[in-house]
């Protein structure tokens, strides 16, 4: 699938896999936005057209048990009419590093996603969970 990317600027740095076979590209990031006591902003300069149909989700990378940071909104959720810089914000957490400018700090998955529409119902067929909330399956 080819999907239309532009740089903001030029050190911008196009995503890649980082193995075959690999899910999500990583995202590298050019510039931290802001940076203050509770959370950390950083830029990509790379902006980018998903097809309709697609949506693009950002995740923090595997890396990130080895800083203080929790990704802002646990996935970024990137609709397919944004022309924006795509941009990631995290949490501190602590005093251990945060990612540096030219770090991999975030990937991203762009995945195709289906138009639904709802048919309400008075009853819904049953399961064997039924209702059973969290935890509900065992241990």
């Amino acid at each position: 699938m080819q999907v239309k990317i532009k740089r903001l600027k030029p050190n911008a740095v196009i995503p890649t896999y980082a193995k075959e076979g690999d899910a999500g590209m990583d995202l590298v990031a050019t510039r931290i936005i802001s940076n203050t006591t509770f959370d950390v902003s950083y830029g990509t300069d790379l902006a980018m057209e998903i097809p309709n149909g697609f949506v693009g989700l950002v995740f923090p990378r595997s890396s990130i048990r080895k800083t203080g940071l929790q990704l802002s909104n646990s996935v970024g959720v990137i609709d397919s009419g944004y022309r924006g810089e795509l941009q990631a914000t995290f949490k501190t957490t602590g005093f251990r590093p945060k990612y540096e400018v030219g770090d991999r700090g975030a990937q991203i998955m762009i995945i195709p996603h289906p138009p639904i529409e709802f048919d309400e119902v008075a009853e819904l067929s049953d399961t064997e969970r039924g209702e059973g909330g969290f935890g509900s399956t065992g241990k």
